[in-house]
């Protein structure tokens, strides 16, 4: 490890992110900072030194090109070393460049590419690069294209990213120090990038993130990382949470491993990772293979893990009741606290030896599928299911969950040690402001009401201001007016601020289902109850102006099998009578007066889907429900499932 690394806190001295690439390469040079596959898939690193010094030969060569201080490169790839090296550079050259995915679509391209203004387009592959060129007739403004994988085609113009990083070696061997004199002349308002949001309607908006934003982000994280950590990069490297923690893995001397969903099981046996930024999506599915494979164990491992778990989950909540972790929305008094803590305890007492014995025979091997080394994740993008929640907090695998939004850089809360309360998001990120608004009369429910508690436990919408809220959306003034007023943005979310000083998100504004009676109804912790099935892979409430709520639900085939039901896929899963009636008990068993729901909560109609909801389709690139595409998808099994209930309106 470089001694320096401990010495000089670059996040502190940095002024913005090219700043922060220098100066990765100056204090911890000959640390890791990323690391490929080989042939042998076995991983070799690129040390901080040598990253920087090929991003500010490639920068050379991109300004010898013609690239223009402030201009847009897009960048079409997806996780890998070159994703950095090609960001580094572009930052290097004072532009802000412009990421999307290798598998983004021509369509989304073209208009990405376009709107953007994008001087440049660096390219993972011949893939991508025959979708851009079939686009390019509608890029006027488009300049270069660059390929960092395979041969370009012939007389096609399309440069080799590895033949520009050569001919920027020449140029700086000569005595160029462009990227020296680009780099002074960047300031904290400069745009760093411009991400377009995929949303779950409308056409992506260009969230533009400043310097400043992302500086933001990397000075206060409320962990520690250094020259020692490895850091597994899965989520797709252009969102937004992905790359602030990147540059947090930069600005701490970290290396980042890129990796896949396919190859994420293998590269963390291989890598055993100390950090890794997460969706909630990886831990469900970590979640069902965990019950899978407990499921189809023998009588008396069952039984072990049974055991183990009840023991685990009784000893970790009485302590984080006592070290003040446990939820609280609506104010204990005294007399709770005091009786609370009394069993908590005993509790503790109680379950202390057989949970210290069962950890070390049981749930220590558990812990090992994320590497054995795992110290935290901070799992961001959507909500974690309570129940896979409390499963891995209480196992000791810590999810610290963090909330934000593109639009905020993304981070706006985030749990740490002190603060991991299960059910919440944690506290306010550093030196940013969040108030509960009413979303119908506008009023400010928190802080400074005059209810008890401050506004604490009241739900409203949640405005966050500070030094992560974007400049706006690129060349949309009237959007950027709809969310952006006097500082504060408008999530869109619904939240409560909890007794212990915490964010718990509760829904979304633009979701909520409003029922023909009136009743306000909000499907997210209705979905993430029925996710509590194992024989649930994936729903979705519906109810829009019906007397009741219904359910479109995709059947788990893992969660069927281990249970003894012979189906091939997710078709014949629907199909099958008996599966019916089994989700159909469940449906009413997870969402019932005895789970804490109220009457008019109740699901009272479903139906079976065939085939599971798809990224680029159903879902986001986040995974999130795009509830408009499956509503209209499914919209005859939506009838069908309100038919019995609607009755004949008279006109």
């Amino acid at each position: 490890m470089n001694p320096a690394a401990r010495i000089r806190p670059i996040y502190e001295e940095a002024t913005n992110i090219a700043d922060l690439y220098r100066l990765a390469g100056e204090v911890y040079g000959r640390c890791p900072a990323t690391a490929r596959r080989d042939a042998a898939g076995m991983f070799c690193p690129l040390t901080y030194r040598e990253l920087y010094e090929r991003a500010c030969a490639l920068g050379t060569a991109l300004v010898e090109l013609g690239l223009q201080p402030r201009q847009h490169v897009a960048i079409l790839a997806d996780n890998r070393p070159e994703w950095m090296l090609c960001d580094a550079a572009v930052q290097l050259c004072g532009c802000a460049d412009v990421p999307r995915a290798a598998d983004t679509t021509e369509q989304e391209m073209s208009y990405i590419v376009g709107h953007s203004d994008a001087a440049m387009a660096i390219v993972e592959n011949r893939q991508v690069l025959d979708r851009l060129l079939a686009a390019r007739i509608a890029l006027p403004k488009l300049g270069h294209i660059i390929l960092m994988d395979g041969e370009p085609p012939e007389n096609s113009g399309v440069l080799k990213l590895s033949g520009l990083i050569e001919r920027g070696r020449h140029l700086r061997a000569a005595g160029d120090r462009v990227i020296e004199e680009r780099l002074a002349q960047i300031k904290g308002s400069d745009l760093f990038t411009i991400i377009y949001t995929s949303g779950t309607t409308g056409t992506p908006k260009g969230v533009m993130l400043t310097h400043d934003n992302m500086m933001s982000q990397v000075r206060y994280l409320p962990f520690q990382l250094g020259c020692s950590d490895r850091v597994l990069s899965v989520l797709p490297v252009w969102h937004s949470y992905e790359r602030v923690f990147e540059m947090v893995t930069i600005s701490r001397g970290a290396c980042t491993y890129y990796t896949s969903i396919r190859n994420i099981a293998e590269d963390l046996r291989k890598v055993r990772p100390t950090w890794m930024a997460s969706a909630p999506r990886l831990w469900e599915a970590l979640y069902n293979r965990i019950l899978h494979n407990v499921a189809e164990a023998p009588v008396l491992r069952r039984a072990l893990f049974r055991a183990a778990y009840r023991c685990s989950r009784k000893f970790q909540s009485a302590r984080f009741f006592l070290t003040g972790r446990q939820l609280d929305t609506e104010g204990r008094t005294w007399i709770e606290s005091l009786s609370l803590g009394a069993r908590s305890i005993l509790q503790m007492a109680i379950f202390g030896l057989p949970y210290s014995v069962l950890d070390a025979l049981v749930l220590r091997k558990l812990r090992g599928v994320v590497g054995g080394e795992f110290i935290g994740t901070v799992s961001g993008g959507g909500a974690l299911p309570p129940h896979v929640d409390e499963f891995f907090n209480y196992i000791g695998i810590p999810v610290l969950e963090g909330y934000g939004m593109t639009e905020t850089s993304p981070v706006l809360a985030v749990r740490t040690w002190r603060k991991l309360v299960i059910g919440t998001v944690g506290p306010f990120w550093p030196r940013t402001e969040i108030r509960i608004v009413d979303p119908v009369s506008g009023e400010v429910l928190y802080p400074g009401s005059r209810a008890r508690g401050g506004g604490r436990g009241r739900k409203g919408e949640i405005h966050a201001r500070g030094a992560q809220v974007m400049k706006g959306y690129y060349k949309d003034p009237e959007g950027t007016a709809r969310v952006l007023r006097d500082g504060w943005m408008n999530t869109g979310d619904l939240g409560i601020v909890t007794f212990n000083d915490c964010l718990k998100i509760v829904g979304r504004s633009k979701e909520t289902i409003v029922l023909l009676n009136g009743e306000n109804v909000e499907p997210v912790p209705i979905e993430a109850q029925l996710l509590e099935s194992r024989f649930i892979e994936q729903c979705m409430v519906v109810g829009q102006d019906e007397k009741n709520l219904g359910a479109l639900i995709v059947p788990s085939v893992d969660g069927l099998r281990g249970q003894g039901f012979d189906v091939p896929n997710v078709a014949g899963a629907a199909a099958d009578p008996r599966v019916q009636e089994l989700i159909g008990t469940e449906v009413k068993r997870l969402v019932s007066r005895e789970q804490g729901f109220k009457p008019f909560e109740f699901i009272l109609g479903w139906k079976l889907l065939s085939k599971p909801f798809e990224v680029g389709d159903e879902l986001t690139q986040t995974y999130k429900l795009q509830r408009h595409v499956i509503t209209e998808k499914y919209s005859g099994l939506i009838e069908e499932i309100f038919r019995h209930t609607r009755t004949s309106r008279k006109i």
